[in-house]
């Protein structure tokens, strides 16, 4: 059974799963801590003495995350590990009949959970930060001068609010320079992580068994990174570089065959390759046993699939306005946007082929 970052997509979304659900609980305390009182000439005055109610219970919400968060990733990384390690041992199947026994990598689930986990720490004080400063600049902006003539209170309030709710907690960048929102930056790393587990995983299984060649997979729609690797065979070991091999035979010992490899495991992944939401996979190449699959049509192009993602962004990003709607014209307004940008993903849908996944439009609720 080959290996691939899909393969433990699911754990990836369930950690991100929380820190959006957190998201969504922060909304909500702020929206409710500024939606009263609004007739009162000392409302900002009153609001701005609620701050530290506020902060205290920012920081209850933060303390929940961030210990819920932890117990979550190493049981995340833990199951990318063992998903990797059997689908080595059904991969190989009778070639190696022992390798079921070997026991599981403790120190490997560790070592990158403990990464991941150290990673994703400064999130906490972010949020601290950014959910505190909105509300500041919410009782800002709704007691200016200007939010008592030609906009209301509320509805500078509104405005303060639906930004932050379209941009949520910001300001993670990546190695190049990209920036991410909280929910992207968690799930990218949590993606990456536990792809790091179960291809190591895999790769352990398959050297315990004596396999040192792998073949990777065509995938619908692949990027620019993955496509010069498609349907070549790396070494999972050794250095990189295209060379031609004399190996063994995978089930006659007497007799050697020629394999074309395009490089190593190692030289691939810093290339792009198994990157997070990547949809390749890796599994074991027998020589003189394997085939190298034939070239399979896309549904559709990479971009098309970038277009579906930007569509699934907008249709949480509507979803957080309607959940920070102050009143039932704003909330009808964020509904009718939301239908708009899912019409936008049906039609996608049918002139592409490409699956929709309507989990990636939802919102998750808190636990």
């Amino acid at each position: 059974m080959p290996v691939s970052p899909d393969m433990s997509e699911d754990l990836a979304v369930a950690i991100a799963d929380l820190y959006e659900a957190a998201q969504g609980v922060l909304i909500d305390k702020i929206r409710k801590a500024i939606d009263e009182g609004w007739d009162s000439p000392l409302w900002a005055q009153l609001k701005m003495a609620q701050l530290g109610q506020l902060q205290s219970a920012i920081n209850e919400v933060i303390a929940a995350l961030q210990a819920n968060a932890s117990g979550a990733i190493h049981e995340a990384v833990a199951e990318a590990y063992n998903r990797g390690s059997q689908a080595a041992v059904a991969e190989l199947g009778a070639l190696a009949p022992t390798v079921a026994a070997i026991p599981p990598g403790t120190h490997a689930v560790d070592r990158i959970a403990h990464a991941l986990i150290t990673d994703t720490g400064p999130v906490y004080t972010r949020i601290l930060r950014q959910s505190t400063d909105v509300y500041r600049t919410v009782i800002g902006r709704a007691s200016a001068p200007a939010a008592l003539g030609a906009q209301t209170r509320r509805q500078a309030a509104q405005a303060a609010l639906d930004a932050f709710a379209d941009r949520g907690i910001t300001g993670f960048v990546d190695k190049a320079g990209r920036a991410w929102d909280m929910r992207s930056y968690i799930e990218a790393a949590t993606r990456s992580a536990v792809a790091r587990a179960s291809v190591e995983a895999h790769s352990t299984r398959l050297g315990e068994a004596g396999v040192d060649l792998v073949i990777v997979s065509q995938a619908p729609e692949e990027c620019p990174l993955c496509r010069p690797w498609e349907r070549k065979i790396l070494a999972r070991t050794g250095a990189g570089g295209a060379r031609q091999v004399q190996v063994q035979h995978a089930t006659e010992d007497d007799r050697i065959v020629t394999v074309t490899v395009a490089g190593s495991v190692d030289e691939a992944r810093a290339a792009g390759l198994l990157h997070p939401n990547c949809r390749h996979n890796i599994s074991a190449y027998l020589p003189g046993l394997s085939k190298i699959p034939k070239a399979q049509p896309s549904r559709g192009t990479y971009e098309d699939t970038q277009k579906q993602r930007y569509y699934e962004r907008q249709i949480r990003k509507w979803k957080r306005r309607e959940a920070a709607a102050l009143d039932d014209a704003a909330r009808t307004a964020a509904r009718a946007r939301q239908r708009g940008y899912q019409g936008r993903i049906r039609e996608l849908v049918a002139d592409t082929g490409l699956p929709r996944k309507s989990h990636r439009e939802q919102l998750t609720t808190a636990r």
